[in-house]
């Protein structure tokens, strides 16, 4: 097996009516794995005017039941998408698809709408960070990431000394190209975050969408996690979403 072969697992693939009008593919963010997206799932196929969407997570190359293999892997965007990318294919998707990502994820899925914007019909970004490339030279904003790494290993230390997570902070969450490739899709994208978010810049946020007329941006309460206040409005947008399809 080559890197082009690789593939995410999938942890979940569910939809309660005979046929999906919408496919939903959910992401997670960074130490983590599919398992974040349980108590939303739980509360989106609760609402009966979602029947019929199909709901579907992966873990990410390095997380949970995905592969991890430090000799074949670097946990860069290359691996990520081209993984994603393989997934999806193997879904048979004959709907259209709306890509939902959290933290972490949410650049994974604006990367690989940007390479295959053909398989996205839409993005929604959970607790998305916003780092322009100026932001890179903050040292508040800098030391706001080591703390976050800090928070990171105070839970779990092994982790820091992981490739996975070590390669996902300097080659995805810090590449300077990010709010370059996000300001220039055409894919309709939703950004819900909450107001609390320490983590994220939301001050660059209005500079975005003042850029961008397909970008728009919901604020909730809360913080960074993915909590009933995003998910909430996540279920409003798949409503949308679903008179669209």
């Amino acid at each position: 097996m080559t890197t082009n072969d690789i593939i995410l697992t999938k942890t979940y693939d569910k939809v309660k009516a005979d046929a999906p009008a919408l496919t939903v593919v959910l992401i997670h963010g960074i130490a983590s794995d599919s398992r974040d997206y349980a108590k939303a799932l739980e509360y989106l196929e609760k609402d009966d005017s979602l029947s019929n969407v199909r709901f579907v997570t992966f873990d990410l190359l390095g997380s949970g039941k995905s592969l991890s293999d430090d000799g074949k892997l670097n946990y860069d965007y290359k691996d990520q998408t081209n993984a994603l990318k393989n997934a999806i294919k193997d879904l048979d998707i004959k709907t259209p698809l709306v890509l939902v990502g959290h933290s972490l994820g949410t650049f994974i899925v604006t990367r690989f709408a940007s390479l295959y914007p053909e398989m996205v019909d839409e993005l929604v970004l959970l607790s998305p960070p916003i780092f322009t490339r100026q932001d890179f030279d903050n040292p508040a904003l800098m030391a706001g990431i080591e703390a976050f790494k800090q928070l990171v290993g105070a839970k779990n230390p092994d982790i820091l000394k992981k490739k996975s997570f070590i390669n996902s902070m300097e080659k995805i969450v810090l590449d300077k190209e990010n709010y370059d490739v996000l300001s220039g899709l055409d894919i309709p994208t939703t950004l819900i975050y909450g107001k609390d978010d320490q983590l994220i810049a939301s001050f660059n946020i209005p500079g975005l969408l003042k850029k961008r007329d397909n970008i728009s941006a919901i604020q909730t309460d809360g913080r960074h996690g993915i909590t009933h206040d995003k998910y909430e409005e996540l279920a409003k947008i798949l409503k949308e979403s679903l008179k669209d399809a």
